[in-house]
């Protein structure tokens, strides 16, 4: 993967979260148009659509396509079934938490590479991370290089010789260091959601594993998190 190739627009996988936040705001600095791709997957917690529509239009993104792909269907998560968010720690021992989304990933970089294809983009930006990633696969380095790989091998793009590059420019931060870096591009974190299950008041609520990566980041930090949380929050003790 090559960070420093600049040239053409840059594709972002934007969520709605914080790190994806950061990385469109990271691909922007860069100097390069950014188009943002959205997938509505049927999450638990589509709030995070939301707050995509409103980091595209502060950001001044060039093109957002949100596009449906309900995982539902297949289920297989806290996050697409009727399976209750975990609440009582980061990881609670598990290898791989049932908020995992089968190959979400890698369903969501084929069709960012599809979009960056006929985007006339070479740049493809993905806000995962290897340190505080809640144990996915898909968030790891190796997959990243792989799939960089298998784009070059399927795509019209990769075998006439423009293969894409894969930036994930926050690969081996902490969510400290995320934290650091939405204050140093001054992002408002409020824009982003980073809430598995939110109340019915539409707050975060503070105890699911993402809440915690997310308040833990900011606390070591130093820095203010400007999300509303539920008052029913969890002290924060890791």
């Amino acid at each position: 993967m090559n960070e420093t190739d600049t040239s053409g627009p840059a594709v972002v996988l934007l969520s709605g979260g914080l790190d994806s936040m950061v990385t469109a705001a990271i691909a922007r600095e860069r100097g390069m148009a950014v188009h943002a791709l959205t997938i509505d997957y049927g999450q638990r917690h589509i709030r995070e659509l939301q707050s995509a529509r409103s980091i595209a239009e502060k950001l001044g993104v060039k093109r957002h396509v949100e596009l449906p792909l309900d995982l539902r269907q297949f289920g297989g998560s806290a996050l697409t079934d009727d399976i209750d968010v975990p609440k009582g720690g980061i990881g609670e021992g598990e290898d791989i938490p049932v908020t995992y989304v089968p190959a979400r990933n890698l369903v969501f970089l084929a069709l960012t590479t599809a979009f960056a294809e006929t985007s006339n983009s070479r740049n493809i930006f993905i806000g995962v991370n290897a340190l505080d990633y809640s144990g996915y696969p898909d968030c790891r380095p190796e997959f990243i290089a792989s799939f960089a790989e298998t784009a070059r091998l399927g795509t019209k793009q990769g075998v006439a010789g423009r293969p894409f590059t894969i930036h994930a420019p926050l690969q081996h931060m902490s969510k400290a260091d995320i934290a650091r870096e939405c204050d140093r591009l001054g992002l408002d974190p409020s824009w982003s959601w980073s809430c598995y299950d939110p109340t019915a008041e539409g707050e975060a609520c503070g105890a699911c594993d993402s809440c915690r990566l997310r308040r833990k980041g900011f606390a070591e930090a130093g820095l203010a998190d400007t999300t509303t949380y539920s008052r029913d929050a969890p002290a924060l003790t890791e």
